[in-house]
């Protein structure tokens, strides 16, 4: 997927650029010059601009948005397609995943167009995690009454304050593949999306998560036996 070169898109489903939307209705002269400014097209071999990430977004998402908004999918990437047949073209690839089928959903959309031109649905591919999807799995983590505590625990000693949100950890996550014999509810991840989050806490030190594996297909947590 060449992640290197990928534009994160952490957009809201069809929430267009409010910086965009001000340029657009600035009045005078400073407004065209602006609106001008920002329209401006970038060559064919420049990365996506923030308003072409946000375009992108609205634009592949716009058929998903009732099962965005009850997480069922999750936009999780915006980047250049690099589609050699059309180079004259800006075009925008978006991945998103559908936890209730277990599919990763390629629109391809034509920035011009401002439309999507093309549709691809994959099952057992797994791009990496998105930060939002690290941010979840972290949230069902601090939710489970096995786990949660002690997470909470180890951030009080470690920072010297309770744990307000998420987003206080430093996390990094990575698709778990469960091996061939693996047994218990992680025999799952063959098909669900499961992530294993490293944590870092204030202090520098690293919770031990490395039996912990979140599906954040079915929402739950599981222990990895050895």
């Amino acid at each position: 997927m060449g992640r290197r070169r990928t534009t994160v898109a952490v957009a809201a489903a069809g929430v267009v650029s409010a910086a965009v939307a001000a340029v657009l209705f600035l009045p005078g002269e400073q407004g065209s010059q602006a609106a001008r400014t920002a329209v401006r097209t970038p060559a064919p071999g420049d990365p996506l601009t923030s308003q072409e990430v946000t375009l992108a977004s609205a634009v592949a998402s716009a058929g998903s948005r009732a099962h965005m908004a009850a997480g069922r999918v999750d936009l999780l990437y915006v980047e250049r397609d690099d589609d050699k047949d059309a180079e004259e073209r800006r075009q925008a690839d978006a991945y998103l995943y559908d936890y209730g089928s277990d599919r990763l959903i390629v629109r391809k959309v034509d920035l011009g167009l401002r439309k999507v031109v093309e549709e691809t649905v994959k099952q057992g591919v797994q791009p990496p995690p998105s930060k939002v999807e690290e941010s979840r799995a972290v949230g069902l983590l601090l939710a489970d009454p096995r786990y949660g505590p002690a997470v909470r625990r180890s951030f009080t000693r470690a920072g010297g304050r309770e744990l307000r949100s998420p987003s206080d950890l430093g996390v990094r996550g990575l698709i778990f593949s469960p091996a061939q014999e693996e047994a218990g509810g992680a025999a799952q991840c063959g098909t669900h999306r499961c992530v294993r989050l490293f944590v870092r806490l204030p202090d520098g030190t690293w919770l031990d998560t490395s039996r912990i594996v979140v599906d954040l297909s079915a929402k739950k947590i599981y222990t990895l036996e050895w």
